[in-house]
């Protein structure tokens, strides 16, 4: 390492990195990388493994964690498993074994890589578990997400928005309720957001579930398969909605099922000027649905900014192998089953066609262009 020739030049660097934090992101970045490099860390291998590329949204995240990431000199494994958890769980052994010293997961079920856990903390590599949270494993050190029952209050909110309840109308309005994968950990807090507003206005009879269908199990879509959430819409609308009876709402938890709920509705005369879609919420403002929304398709999405949510995570990461204990705001929610994980939570917004040009556009999300 050279320390004795070395040392002086490294304070300097790690003394000006100090001095220069404040300044613009660029100046943040170089101040971290110096600090990174200070603490022998530069070059470090960090294993991130994303769920699957057919989400939109999964393959952004895994772009800007990998770049933030090489920005701070660290070298980085990216792999998606295409929703296979055999996969997965492959591919975080063989970043194990290529010595990677930190692991940032987004795992496809919670519950299913316990062994491979294990041996990470057999070889001292710290576990980030990334946006859902890995169940029952003492082997997760932190955890960087959005506040997920917040988003389920969102969507309920967007929802009840969308009908008019908030300005007084009465109902009563049939909604159809629609949950995320049994195995995502997000998938009930979600759920349990959604239902701390809806279940109300369920019981003084403001909502009706036509199907009878209101318990999560009945509700959720395993793997958030859109193919799955439409086939389900297209079930509810034959055996639910016959003689006249129109559906209101659907509460959706995620984009990629919105868009199947819509064909479904489409494919039964939804969609005209004398039979309107139904208010549809979502998540994760992908593009398709943000146009969605612009067309008067979809009612609204959720915008959790996975740039935030990479960043964040970057940070925790570096502190992690500086031996820092990263910055988190949450230490009482997220149990996974054996251990409370300490967790950073970021804000959620929702998004419709009266705020889509300030918080996507205006955020640099997505240009005016994309969204033609």
């Amino acid at each position: 390492m050279r320390l004795g020739r070395i040392g002086g030049v490294v304070s300097v660097i790690a003394l000006a990195a100090t001095m220069t934090a404040c300044g613009s992101s660029t100046k943040t970045v170089d101040a971290q990388a110096s600090a990174s490099a200070a603490a022998g860390n530069g070059g470090a291998l960090i294993g991130v493994t994303m769920p699957t590329k057919s989400s939109e949204r999964w393959i952004h995240d895994g772009d800007n964690v990998k770049q933030q990431l090489e920005k701070l000199g660290y070298k980085v494994d990216l792999q998606y498993a295409e929703n296979d958890i055999p996969t997965q769980a492959n591919q975080i052994e063989n970043q194990i074994t290529k010595g990677a010293k930190l692991l940032i997961i987004a795992s496809i079920d919670g519950t299913a890589i316990t062994s491979q856990l294990q041996q990470a903390a057999d070889n001292k590599i710290p576990v980030i578990a990334y946006d859902r949270l890995i169940r029952n494993s003492p082997n997760v050190d932190y955890y960087a997400t959005f506040d997920n029952f917040k988003v389920g209050v969102q969507q309920a909110t967007s929802l009840l928005k969308g009908l008019g309840v908030e300005d007084g109308k009465k109902g009563p309005f049939n909604v159809e309720l629609f949950g995320g994968s049994p195995d995502d950990n997000n998938a009930t807090f979600f759920w349990n957001g959604a239902m701390s507003v809806l279940k109300p206005k369920i019981d003084d009879g403001t909502l009706k579930v036509a199907s009878g269908q209101t318990d999560f199990k009945q509700a959720a879509i395993l793997r958030w398969d859109p193919a799955t959430a439409q086939k389900r819409m297209e079930d509810i609308l034959t055996k639910t909605y016959t003689s006249g009876k129109k559906v209101d709402g659907v509460l959706s938890p995620y984009d990629g099922l919105s868009i199947g709920i819509l064909s479904a509705l489409k494919s039964s005369g939804y969609g005209t000027s004398g039979q309107p879609y139904p208010i549809v919420t979502g998540q994760d403002a992908e593009l398709a649905s943000v146009k969605s929304i612009i067309a008067g398709e979809q009612y609204s999405t959720i915008f959790k900014d996975t740039r935030k949510l990479a960043e964040q995570t970057v940070k925790m990461a570096d502190s992690v192998l500086k031996g820092q204990k990263p910055e988190v705001n949450n230490e009482k929610d997220y149990d996974n089953g054996n251990k409370v994980v300490p967790s950073y939570l970021l804000d959620p917004v929702i998004v419709d066609k009266s705020n889509y040009k300030e918080v996507i556009i205006g955020s640099n999300y997505y240009t005016e262009d994309q969204l033609k």
